[in-house]
Formats: C-alpha cells, structure tokens, sequence
C-alpha cells in the first residue's frame, strides 16, 4: 500500500491526497460482538436505507463523530447457519463493497486475533499476552500455499499496512505483524507459514481486507486485540470464547482511542 515512484503523476495525486483532512473512515469489523460496543461508543445508527446489495446480510452503521463521517460495517449472519460471517471471503466482499459505496479516505480492520509467546518451536519470542492490542505494521496468508515459482508469493500475498509512526507512538500500542487464513485452528503446515510471515497475530480477515484496500487504493490500519495464546496450554477456541467479551472491551477501547487520533488530521500525519 506504499505510494509509487515520488515523481510519477499518481505519487503527485498520494502526496496531495496523503495531505487532506481525513473526512470519512470505514471500519470493517468481522463480528457483532465485536462491532456493537464501537457502534455504541460512537452511537452510530443503523442503516435503513442499505447501500449493498438486496438480500445480502451485510450491515452498516454510520454517523459524526468530531469532524470524522463514521461508517462501520460488518459481515452479518449467514443467511443458513445465523452465525458471524467470519474469515476472508465475506470480509472481502464486504470492504469491497463498502468502498464502492462509501469512498472512505481511511480503512480500520479491527478485531480480535490469536497471538504468539513463542514461535518457531521457542527460538522467537513474539511477547503477545492476553487482551494486548496491536497496530499491524504488515499482512499476509498463511493458508494459500501454492507450491510454484512466484504463484508462491501471489499465495502469501504480503503488504505493508499504511504507514502510522505517530499514531504508535502516542497512543503507546504494541507493532506486529499478521498473518490471516480461514481456520480458527492451526495446522502444522499454518504454523510454518506463520513462522515465515514473522507474525506475532494471526486472524481470519486482515490479508483479504488488505488486498482489496490495495486493489482500490485506499490507505488501511489494522487493530487487533489478542482473545488467545495460539501457541498456549489452552485450546483455542476454549480460551477464545472464555476472553471474548473482555478482550472486546479492550478493542473497543483502542478503537476509539485511534480515532480521536485521527479527527483532525491528514494522512502525513498519521
């Protein structure tokens, strides 16, 4: 998501977009529980004329916050199954969406992720403890492995997330990297991708959010708040569930923390 070359015509167009005011932010959450408490702290309303698609179930919510146009969306409930539309394929298709509709200045993914002690069978410590929040500095898959000459790298699909140095410092968060991919488990061959992204967080979401951010050309940051120690004693989906509403809260906290950041201020100064 870097800008190209400083004197190309499109890194004139960044360098003048990168210095307006950010007016409008989409927030892309993958969970309800995730999404209400910041759809709460922001009161937000929800939608009642939707901007998607007839019969999808994805949501939106909006309103002012400052001088900020908030809009948050998340996946909704499988029309089937009426649970979260969790992992990359609804997350994709909803940022795109959402995009298309909204033309926001600034992406925020932010959710909860599993998080590393140690990695690599002990020889890296990573340091992630429960409801540590993290702004990620780079993306990537650690589930699409595609065994052929640069297929490999399309596989992994790594990025840089935009870049944010004076939001790190101020708001004093911890920096990793994420690795993404659709199982809440991690089998041995995740693992050792995960090794091979160096990341510290891994989630269902970021990579896809990423990807189509890129595609589009809007800048985007990701906030992730850790519910379970991937390489920890627990299993994880019992010590996700068990930290869940408490690591929320935590988010909800860094969320709203990010954006009072932001109003005000351009992209440079991020």
């Amino acid at each position: 998501m870097a800008p190209h070359g400083e004197g190309s015509e499109e890194a004139m167009v960044v360098q003048d977009e990168n210095r307006k005011p950010i007016s409008s932010i989409l927030i892309v959450i993958a969970m309800q529980t995730e999404a209400m408490p910041v759809v709460n702290k922001f009161q937000l309303k929800e939608d009642l004329d939707p901007v998607f698609p007839k019969g999808v179930p994805w949501v939106r919510y909006h309103g002012i916050y400052k001088d900020l146009h908030i809009n948050l969306v998340w996946p909704g409930k499988d029309l089937t199954l009426g649970v979260d539309s969790v992992g990359t394929i609804s997350a994709s298709l909803v940022t795109y969406a959402a995009i298309q509709a909204l033309q926001p200045d600034l992406i925020i993914n932010a959710g909860t992720a599993g998080g590393f002690k140690l990695i690599d069978g002990g020889f890296q410590v990573k340091g992630a403890c429960i409801s540590d929040v993290f702004v990620v500095s780079d993306v990537a898959f650690h589930d699409r492995r595609i065994p052929i000459p640069v297929f490999d790298l399309y596989g992994v699909g790594s990025r840089q997330s935009f870049s944010t140095p004076n939001l790190l410092k101020e708001l004093n968060l911890k920096a990793g990297k994420l690795s993404t991919g659709d199982s809440l488990d991690m089998s041995p061959q995740d693992e050792a991708s995960i090794v091979a992204n160096d990341a510290t967080v891994k989630d269902m979401e970021g990579a896809a959010v990423a990807y189509v951010a890129d595609l589009l050309k809007v800048p985007a940051i990701f906030i992730k708040a850790v519910t379970d120690i991937v390489d920890g004693d627990k299993p994880t989906a019992e010590e996700f569930l068990q930290n869940l509403a408490a690591v929320t809260a935590a988010l909800d906290r860094a969320v709203a923390q990010v954006v009072d950041f932001i109003s005000g201020k351009c992209l440079s100064e991020l």
